[in-house]
């Protein structure tokens, strides 16, 4: 199984896989390896890169929310979802309201961006494909939600880092996902544990499990593999957790490089 971190790993700077990268994929693809995507995002969103790689067979699976959703690409139906209700973000929303920071939570279909609170960047950046409903905390629906997102300036973001009430981080597992957006899962919740759900789904350990990822949240995916593959414009922290590292980074094929290399050698 390969599992392929998106942005800043398997996406370049212009949110595309490149075609050596959609080719290497294909062929591996071909040969029987499971190509998995493990991303923040809905499975709506990565929609049309999955239809790109080529992944719609029946063994096909998407990891979504980091963690929070393991789904069948054929028909969207969940081989796990575990959420959240919307009491568990009461606190968070009071710790934004306190100062002022955006929020957006989002169940599994759609994006709640919180309008009691300043209003943030991230519908811009998640784009299309997705149903946004601006609304609320008080009125959220009686729902599953798969996470919550602060999306605001990177330099905002460090002071809140910092200063994390620690009620928070025993609320949730946080992540930084990305400079511009810290997320907040349920505890327990990673890439990695939804990783080993579909491991165990087709009969597999870790050690048959190879990853790509470059940043914060894709560090127990990067931990639990039997290969685990920084790239090489991955965080320091994500080149120390995994045991090996990509020559080239996003923008220059460092997926496709790594692994025509690897499966020569091996073979």
């Amino acid at each position: 199984m390969i599992a392929l971190d998106l942005d800043n790993t398997l996406l370049n700077s212009e949110k595309k896989i490149s075609e050596t990268n959609t080719k290497v994929l294909k062929q591996l693809h071909k040969q029987g390896k499971a190509i998995v995507l493990c991303t923040g995002r809905p499975i709506n969103a990565i929609w049309d890169w999955l239809t790109q790689l080529g992944l719609m067979d029946g063994n096909d699976y998407s990891v979504n929310f980091n963690g929070s959703l393991v789904i069948h690409n054929v028909d969207k139906k969940p081989l796990m979802a575990d959420g959240m209700k919307r009491d568990h973000f009461a606190h968070l929303h009071e710790f934004c309201a306190a100062h002022q920071y955006p929020l957006d939570i989002l169940d599994f279909n759609g994006v709640y961006p919180i309008n009691d609170l300043p209003l943030s960047g991230y519908e811009k950046r998640l784009g299309g494909n997705m149903h946004f409903l601006h609304i609320p905390f008080a009125k959220m629906p009686d729902a599953s939600y798969s996470k919550a997102v602060i999306c605001t300036d990177p330099g905002v973001l460090d002071q809140i880092v910092a200063n994390m009430p620690e009620q928070l981080t025993k609320e949730f597992h946080i992540v930084r996902s990305q400079p511009m957006i810290l997320e907040f899962l349920k505890p327990g919740i990673d890439k990695g544990s939804a990783l080993d759900v579909l491991l165990k789904h087709f009969g597999w350990t870790r050690d048959n499990l190879m990853t790509f990822g470059d940043a914060q949240n894709d560090l127990e995916m990067l931990a639990s593999a039997g290969v685990g593959v920084a790239m090489a414009n991955g965080t320091a922290e994500a080149k120390r957790t995994a045991n090996r590292e990509t020559d080239l980074d996003n923008n220059h094929d460092g997926v496709a490089d790594f692994l025509t290399s690897y499966f020569v050698k091996e073979e």
